[in-house]
C-alpha cells in the first residue's frame, strides 16, 4: 500500500526537518519535559544570579579565614538548587562555586584597593601583614621582612598578591561548589 506525501512534507523528510501543523519547524522550547527526566539542564540565568548572591554574601563569610571562601562556593550552589529545584552535578557545582569565588574577590579587591589607595591607610594594611608574619613565626623587626611587606604594597606587589589571591580564593570557592553539589545529590531533602 503507497501513501501519497505532498510536496512539501516530502522535502522536509528528506532533509530531516519535522514541521508542525502551522508549517513551522518546531522548536526545543515546544516540547514538555518533565523537570525530573533532564537533570544536567543547566539553566544559566538561575546560575548567574546564585553566583552573584553567593558572592556578595561571601564578602562577609570570607571574614572566616579559608572557611569563608569555601562556604561562599557552597552558597551559590545551595541557592542554585533552592531557585532550579535540582542540585547541579559536581563540575557544574565548582563552576558555580568559582564564579562566587570570582565576585566575592572582586569585591573585596576593589574595597582593599580603595583603602589603601583613596583613604591611605597603606601603614594600617603593613602593620597587619607585619603581625600575621610574627603569628607565622618571622620577626617583623627583620629588614628583609620588612622590605619584603613594604614590597607587597608598591604596584607590582599589589597586582602579584593580587593575582594569587584570586587563584586561592577561586579554587577553594571551586571546591566548597562541588562538595556542595555532591552532599545536595545525595540528600535530596537538603
Amino acid at each position: 500500500m503507497q501513501i501519497a506525501i505532498p510536496a512539501g512534507e516530502a522535502e522536509a523528510a528528506a532533509n530531516g526537518a519535522i514541521r508542525t501543523s502551522s508549517g513551522r519547524i518546531p522548536l526545543p522550547g515546544d516540547f514538555e519535559r518533565p523537570p525530573g527526566l533532564q537533570p544536567s539542564l543547566f539553566d544559566r540565568a538561575i546560575a548567574v544570579r546564585a553566583a552573584l548572591k553567593a558572592g556578595i554574601l561571601g564578602v562577609f563569610v570570607g571574614m572566616i579565614p579559608v572557611l569563608g571562601i569555601v562556604l561562599t562556593g557552597s552558597l551559590a550552589v545551595f541557592f542554585y538548587r533552592r531557585e532550579r529545584g535540582l542540585a547541579p552535578a559536581t563540575r557544574i557545582g565548582s563552576r558555580l562555586g568559582a564564579a562566587a569565588g570570582v565576585v566575592a574577590f572582586a569585591i573585596n579587591s576593589a574595597l582593599v584597593a580603595i583603602r589603601v589607595f583613596v583613604l591611605h591607610a597603606q601603614q594600617e594594611y603593613i602593620e597587619s601583614v607585619l603581625k600575621i608574619a610574627q603569628a607565622v613565626g618571622y620577626n617583623p623587626a627583620d629588614p628583609e621582612i620588612q622590605n619584603a611587606v613594604h614590597n607587597l604594597f608598591t604596584p607590582p606587589g599589589m597586582a602579584l598578591t593580587f593575582f594569587f589571591g584570586m587563584i586561592f580564593t577561586i579554587a577553594l570557592a571551586a571546591l566548597g561548589g562541588a562538595i556542595a553539589a555532591v552532599v545536595m545529590r545525595r540528600s535530596p531533602g537538603a
